[in-house]
């Protein structure tokens, strides 16, 4: 993602300064992670968000572009736990721990 004055800290309003939110980074990583394990997952099923814990090292300012990764570290039936990380170029962001359960789309909705 590119840091435009959307996912600022003054307008997610996580802080007052014109930078890269902690929210948005961290919404950054989970997307990655979801994205990670997408095409793997039987037929009409997806993943949810249960937990993510996260650093933010480092700041980015608009125009910055941010790039997020995960990597599969454990899967326990339906529960999948990732390394995620953010990055500016080669500068570490942030980085931090996730965990997602894979869900039935209709099943899940239908709650």
């Amino acid at each position: 993602m590119t840091v435009t004055d959307a996912v600022t800290a003054i307008t997610v309003g996580s802080g007052d300064m014109p930078v890269l939110a902690t929210p948005m980074m961290m919404a950054l990583m989970e997307n990655a992670a979801m994205l990670a394990v997408k095409d793997e997952l039987p037929e009409g099923c997806t993943t949810v968000g249960g937990h993510i814990e996260s650093s933010h090292l480092k700041s980015s300012k608009i125009g910055d572009v941010v790039k997020a990764t995960a990597e599969v570290t454990k899967v326990d039936g339906k529960k999948i736990e990732f390394k995620v990380s953010a990055y500016s170029g080669e500068t570490l962001l942030g980085e931090g721990i996730h965990l997602r359960f894979i869900v039935d789309k209709e099943k899940f909705l239908s709650r």
